[in-house]
């Protein structure tokens, strides 16, 4: 049975969980994470934008030492000052989505947890909150929100590999819930070994989904056919579609019955990672495809080594409330560095903070 539907998940507007000046409706704020300064909090306001952003040099190393005035951010192509700026590690709200489809079996599991053991115990901040669920013919929540370690163990160690693989379905459900987290970062990591084969959603619905979510989307995709480095860019992704503001429903869209198992395996078990970029880099997240999982230790290793690398940027956006997409660029004039981060935000009316799910 499903365990979390997407008629229980609530996708908030951009600008939620907003580290502001301390100011007056202390009501309105939550808990600051450890290592932020006390003279901020956060509080939600639908006019200020989240913007988590990764910078690389020329060789593929992380960039350091950046300051707020070496930053330019726009958006439409509109120069925007930047109002908030972080440049040390925050704690962050992470989901993981593990695919435990049947090709997961013969030991393949096994290695996989030993990673996953270690980069939720040794290489994640003991502030960062997580989830966990799996996905095979359907997808269900293991773990809500927890901080300890040990429950998402004994949840890790409740799998046994079976059946299909609802890769679509898992990411359509598992973002919105990254979205309701406490911290002001949001992250998924999202792990497989196949091709999608029976997800009811499709991609171009699915990337819209993601799109109206501040979730950073990392996807690891363990494909022992892949060439090495092969890789291909995103077409353009058309803005999504006004919908309703903080706090409504969104189901998932009504699309074609689930797909058969493939007949060809060879097809089943590659990955596409060409449908797994389109979704991860538009969200300032990446996707990694690896050779096997034996490699998975890394893979994660450099997941988490990214998060605490990054800087964070706010700003008051000058579209609140329009109900229209706009289009997010950051840049670091006169370097001729990578800057990552995400592509835009639905600037939706409503006010307050998102729905949190309930914890057992």
């Amino acid at each position: 049975m499903r365990a979390l539907g997407l008629t229980a998940c609530s996708l908030a507007a951009a600008g939620t969980a907003t580290l502001i000046g301390m100011g007056p409706r202390p009501h309105a704020a939550a808990q600051a994470p450890a290592g932020v300064s006390p003279q901020y909090r956060f509080e939600s306001r639908v006019d200020f934008v989240n913007v988590t952003v990764t910078v690389s040099d020329e060789a593929g190393r992380y960039v350091r030492g950046l300051r707020q005035e070496d930053f330019a951010l726009f958006e439409d192509d509109r120069p925007q000052p930047v109002a908030i700026f972080f440049s040390e590690r925050v704690p962050v709200s992470l989901g993981i989505a593990i695919d435990t489809s049947g090709s997961m079996q013969g030991g393949k599991y096994d290695v996989a947890r030993r990673a996953l053991d270690r980069f939720l115990g040794e290489l994640l901040d003991p502030t960062d909150e997580i989830f966990l669920c799996r996905f095979d013919d359907d997808v269900e929540v293991l773990q809500h929100w927890t901080t300890s370690r040990e429950l998402l163990r004994r949840a890790l160690g409740r799998i046994s590999p079976r059946g299909a693989t609802t890769l679509y379905d898992a990411i359509a459900e598992a973002a919105p819930l990254a979205q309701t987290g406490r911290q002001r970062k949001k992250a998924l990591v999202v792990i497989s070994d196949g091709n999608d084969t029976s997800s009811r959603i499709e991609v171009t619905a699915l990337k819209q989904i993601v799109r109206r979510t501040e979730v950073l989307v990392y996807a690891i995709g363990i494909d022992s056919q892949a060439e090495p480095g092969a890789t291909r860019s995103a077409p353009p992704i058309p803005p999504p579609a006004p919908g309703p503001g903080r706090g409504g429903r969104r189901p998932i869209p009504p699309g074609p019955p689930p797909r058969p198992p493939t007949a060809n395996p060879r097809l089943a078990a590659r990955v596409d990672a060409y449908a797994l970029r389109q979704l991860t880099d538009d969200s300032g997240g990446r996707t990694e495809i690896i050779r096997s999982v034996n490699d998975l230790d890394p893979a994660t290793a450099g997941v988490a080594d990214e998060l605490s690398r990054q800087y964070s940027l706010g700003y008051r956006s000058p579209s609140a409330g329009d109900g229209r997409w706009h289009v997010i660029r950051v840049e670091v004039p006169g370097r001729s560095y990578r800057v990552r981060a995400r592509g835009g935000f639905l600037a939706t009316a409503a006010a307050g903070g998102p729905e949190r799910h309930p914890r057992p």
